[in-house]
């Protein structure tokens, strides 16, 4: 092992449950089977480890983590470790007086979840009414003093609408806009007839971020994420596979990414068993990935296997049915053909209804 992986990057999912039921979630499709979740002290002793490795950000992520109670003793123990601390959340159960406290312990930066511009589509997709308390909670972060960052994940019902989600972000002063594209796993891929763009959807709206990127530069930083469906070479998913980014579990497995523990064969060992560093470096799960030795072709000769890694494992699996197999979004794939069958059907109009978060998978999913 080599400081070629060395993660900065930790990826607190503390919980499962979440009061939305966004239809693209990347949790679990039978998360209500995850039960157990870490207590106060095994995270607190996590956070410990992780900054040992090296850790400088940590995410707290979800599910919605704010259904936590232990949240304000999380922040704390970052502070204390000098972890630059971000909370992501829907925003639905904060209270003004618990983000101020927040503020006062050592939280850095909240990133909120605004599905559309107007409640009735913004609901819509979070399958709760929500819109207007999102708003709320976006003027209490920059009441607060918070850097404010926007999430708005992009998908074929709200991708025409980016100029009215970009100017909306600027009524909120948002110091970041992320114009996140949906990534079609989880819940997403159960539901990638209803989300997947036409090309011409996805060249409009990249057009109008990029614009909006020249004109708010130095007072609002706007990223467009492309979808793999639609890039020629798909992108390095979370900087390759063990290389930056860790993820530890609401149970305490410790994972590459939000999806890892789908693939068969792959054991990834807990936080509960033996200590971070240890499966970091020693884990079969994740060493393998890493490297080159088991990329096939073409990925193994391919000029661009130092750049996107092979490209996402997950995305694989759930495609072609091997995890090893080069990722199906990359144009030289053998098995790209399943990415460009996608695109096609998107073109139908056809109105298609959404497969909401429950807490059992969805029948053959």
């Amino acid at each position: 092992m080599t400081d070629a992986y060395r993660p900065y990057t930790l990826v607190a999912e503390l919980t499962y449950r979440c009061p939305l039921r966004c239809v693209y979630c990347s949790n679990p499709l039978d998360w209500a089977r995850h039960d157990g979740e870490l207590n106060t002290a095994t995270w607190l002793r996590v956070l410990e480890e992780a900054e040992d490795l090296g850790v400088v950000q940590l995410n707290l992520s979800g599910g919605e983590p704010l259904v936590r109670d232990d949240l304000e003793p999380l922040i704390r123990k970052a502070r204390a470790l000098d972890l630059y601390t971000n909370l992501i959340t829907s925003g639905i159960p904060l209270t003004r007086d618990r983000l101020a406290r927040f503020r006062d312990l050592g939280l850095d930066n909240v990133q909120l979840s605004i599905q559309d511009v107007s409640a009735p589509e913004s609901d819509r997709i979070a399958g709760l009414r929500s819109f207007d308390r999102k708003l709320e909670v976006a003027r209490w972060v920059k009441e607060l003093g918070f850097p404010l960052t926007l999430n708005t994940v992009l998908h074929r019902d709200n991708l025409d609408r980016v100029p009215e989600v970009i100017a909306l972000a600027e009524k909120l002063e948002a110091d970041r806009l992320e114009l996140a594209n949906t990534q079609y796993l989880g819940w997403a891929l159960v539901n990638r007839g209803a989300l997947l763009p036409t090309r011409d959807q996805l060249a409009r709206a990249r057009a109008v971020a990029a614009a909006a990127r020249r004109r708010l530069r130095g007072r609002m930083e706007v990223l467009f994420v492309t979808p793999d469906y639609y890039s020629e070479f798909p992108k390095a998913c979370m900087d390759g596979w063990g290389r930056r980014f860790l993820l530890v579990s609401p149970t305490g497995q410790v994972l590459p990414c939000h999806v890892a523990h789908t693939l068969p064969g792959l054991t990834f060992e807990n936080v509960k068993d033996r200590a971070l560093e240890a499966i970091w470096r020693e884990s079969a799960g994740f060493n393998a990935f890493r490297g080159e030795a088991w990329m096939p072709e073409p990925c193994r000769s391919c000029d661009r296997r130092a750049i996107d890694f092979g490209g996402c494992r997950c995305q694989a699996y759930h495609l072609t049915g091997n995890a090893a197999a080069t990722d199906p979004a990359c144009s030289l794939s053998p098995d790209h053909g399943l990415i460009e069958a996608a695109r096609a059907q998107a073109v139908d109009e056809v109105p298609r209804s959404f497969i909401y978060r429950t807490p059992r998978a969805p029948v053959g999913g």
